[in-house]
């Protein structure tokens, strides 16, 4: 991080020190020229044609260093036909002029013309009144001085810009350490919490990493509760295979006759509480991929499409909500529903009611009731019913898991099932209750 905010760092003030050199420079070299240009202006307005032929300045130029040999400041005036009219300081030199072209106004450049001394130079062609010769008038001032300006300018924002960098670097680190010390702090707690082995980050915070810190806090609850729910998974599946295998361990060592019938039938006894924990565990791992969402409607089809096939004789109705969507994965739903479904037309006497979204005007859940016509469940038993390998009609095939799969799976997702009895079929009701889909 400190890499990245010393290149942008450095990025910037070179930007901004090429820019300020360019516009510091730019101004130091337009009043220099502005002074030349001014000079020039002086000789073009004293400039006469005497009377024969010759230049000659009916004033003096105010500047004493025209007067000055080798002074750094220079004119001279050149025509056609006419020998150069130079000043005083050139002493014995001349500047050397291109008179191919014609400037009606001031043109501008540098020369190394003389040795050891750089200079600027400002000229303009000018026709004077009485006279019909291209004169060129030039001054000429030595960029030494000017020279000298740029570099104590430049030498001046290097410093600076240097300075000022180190302490933008300064500031940044120290920001970055004094912004990052609510994070350490962060880090503290956890390796407090990982050596002492607490559950939550209890230390108090700066309110700036308090979110952070509560969103670790409900990972860890949802971990912690993820490995409760494991644990409680593996206890109940080795409590559930324990009497089965204990079972076929006596028959085995008391060498009974009907052992082969004895392990078929207890290895169907753990087979189905296999099924069921894997069903509970699959829905589990699918809950945590992320926020789920199923159709009510297209499921009820679909599972009541495969229930129709098995029980030709049983009539089946489907009312309510086609929009209806829950926080559920279209499997489980399926799955739950078909235990549902297929309950009523077994047990039931003929008839089966799905509703969807029986009612509509609750915002968080949707409920789905599926009625039959059956006998129903006495209120006493309707809550052992949900018991793994419960049954109360022991005439028909089944295994007893299919309500504590249905139970499993909706508090999974946060919802729930009752048992009731049926207004309408005189039958069992039951009232799936899961969360809506608020998308």
């Amino acid at each position: 991080m400190m890499v990245i905010a010393a290149g942008w760092i450095a990025i910037l003030l070179f930007v901004g020190g090429f820019a300020l050199d360019r516009t510091l420079t730019g101004l130091v070299t337009r009043n220099f020229d502005d002074n030349l240009g001014y000079m020039l202006t002086a000789m073009v307005g004293s400039a006469e044609i005497g009377p024969d032929g010759e230049v000659f300045f009916n004033r003096p130029l105010g500047d004493q260093r025209f007067l000055e040999p080798n002074s750094g400041l220079y004119w001279q005036i050149s025509g056609k036909g006419h020998d150069d009219f130079p000043s005083r300081s050139l002493w014995d030199r001349s500047l050397k002029i291109t008179t191919s072209h014609f400037d009606d106004a001031p043109h501008v450049y540098d020369s190394d013309q003389f040795d050891n001394e750089p200079l600027r130079i400002m000229e303009r062609s000018i026709i004077l009144p009485g006279s019909d010769v291209r004169w060129w008038f030039v001054v000429a001032a030595s960029r030494t001085d000017l020279n000298a300006q740029i570099k104590r300018i430049r030498l001046i924002l290097v410093w600076s810009f240097i300075v000022l960098g180190l302490g933008l670097f300064l500031m940044a680190g120290a920001q970055t350490w004094y912004g990052l010390g609510p994070l350490r702090r962060v880090r503290r707690a956890i390796q407090k919490m990982r050596t002492t082995g607490a559950n939550r980050v209890t230390d108090p915070l700066p309110l700036e990493v308090q979110p952070l810190v509560n969103e670790l806090n409900g990972l860890l609850a949802h971990t912690e509760r993820q490995a409760e729910e494991a644990r409680t998974h593996a206890g109940n599946l080795a409590h559930a295979l324990k009497t089965p295998l204990t079972v076929v361990m006596n028959a085995a060592t008391a060498k009974a006759p009907d052992l082969a019938d004895t392990v078929i039938r207890e290895a169907a006894v753990m087979r189905r509480q296999v099924d069921h924990h894997l069903a509970r565990a699959r829905a589990v791992g699918r809950r945590a991929v992320g926020l789920s969402r199923a159709a009510v409607w297209e499921s009820v089809e679909a599972v009541l499409r495969a229930v129709t096939r098995l029980y030709e004789q049983s009539r089946f109705d489907l009312d309510g909500n086609r929009e209806a969507a829950v926080q559920i994965e279209r499997q489980d739903l399926d799955e739950i529903l078909g235990n549902l479904i297929e309950n009523a037309a077994k047990y039931g006497g003929g008839s089966v009611f799905v509703t969807v979204d029986a009612a509509p005007t609750d915002p968080a859940y949707c409920e789905i009731w599926v009625e039959d016509d059956g006998t129903g469940i006495p209120p006493a038993e309707r809550t052992r019913i949900f018991d793994r390998g419960a049954r109360l009609d022991t005439g028909k095939p089944g295994t007893g898991l299919g309500l504590a799969i249905v139970r499993d799976v909706a508090e999974i997702y946060g919802g729930s099932v009752e048992l009731g009895e049926s207004e309408d079929l005189g039958g069992l009701m039951v009232r799936l209750r899961l969360p809506r889909f608020a998308g």
